[in-house]
């Protein structure tokens, strides 16, 4: 008699501190929610309006929703770590961009976290896809599919995924970036005026392209992007869910995120 009631006790306190550790978690859950809407919210209020600190609207250059306007590159759909490592970037100096450095250093880290996070949550407007059949004559498509590992210069999309896609939050999109941009950033790191990245990887090709393989490789991605026929969402898609592409590194002289 005893030794069941003994036995019932340990079942209750052991169903008990499982429910305890649920509810830990769905608390902990819950509040990781409210925080990443929150911030989310605070990111798209800077986005559209700026702050009253005086930094400019992200809109003003980067589109309505992110998608990009001439020479300066679209932020919808880009990762949150990528978009925020470059803004962190800019705020102490180690990118260098007349436009972008005042604008990071006029944001608090949690705002820069906020716009990161909102653009992040926007879908992207562009699909593309790469050519099955480069020509070795067609510099452009045969280094971003091919590379030239005679010279040890992988193929772009190696790194940065079929068409352009981007992987992961070292290595973004490049498709449907303007051509003008790409070759900026890769002439920045021949040149060494932009922090080299992983591994040191895109300084050390970037110094074995000549500049007309420069143009090439960033003409090909200009044009294999294709807007997405449901064109661009009004509203961020759920926070963790793929994008289709994100955009890649800011650009020197434009806008940048």
């Amino acid at each position: 008699m005893f030794a069941r009631k003994h036995h019932n006790s340990n079942v209750s306190e052991a169903d008990f501190c499982t429910v305890k550790r649920i509810a830990a978690s769905v608390l902990l859950c819950v509040a990781v929610t409210t925080t990443s809407a929150h911030l989310a919210k605070q990111g798209q209020q800077i986005a559209a309006q700026g702050t009253s600190q005086g930094v400019a609207a992200c809109i003003s250059c980067h589109g309505a929703k992110g998608e990009g306007m001439g020479a300066f590159p679209r932020l919808a759909g880009t990762g949150e770590a990528y978009l925020l490592a470059q803004l962190d970037a800019f705020a102490i100096g180690a990118r260098k961009n007349p436009i972008m450095q005042p604008i990071a250093q006029g944001l608090q880290p949690a705002e820069r976290q906020a716009v990161a996070m909102y653009f992040s949550q926007l879908q992207a407007p562009l699909l593309a896809v790469d050519l099955k059949q480069p020509l070795t004559s067609d510099t452009g498509a045969w280094l971003a599919t091919r590379g030239r590992w005679a010279d040890q210069v992988p193929a772009c999309t190696q790194c940065h995924g079929p068409g352009g896609s981007g992987v992961g939050a070292p290595f973004p999109p490049l498709a449907g970036l303007p051509a003008a941009y790409i070759a900026e950033q890769l002439q920045a790191w021949k040149a060494g005026n932009r922090p080299p990245g992983p591994l040191a990887l895109m300084a050390g090709v970037a110094k074995k392209l000549s500049d007309a393989e420069i143009t090439a490789v960033a003409a090909y991605y200009e044009k294999i992007a294709l807007p997405k026929r449901t064109g661009i969402p009004d509203v961020p898609r759920a926070a963790g869910a793929p994008g289709v592409m994100n955009p890649a590194a800011p650009t020197q002289t434009k806008g940048a995120p």
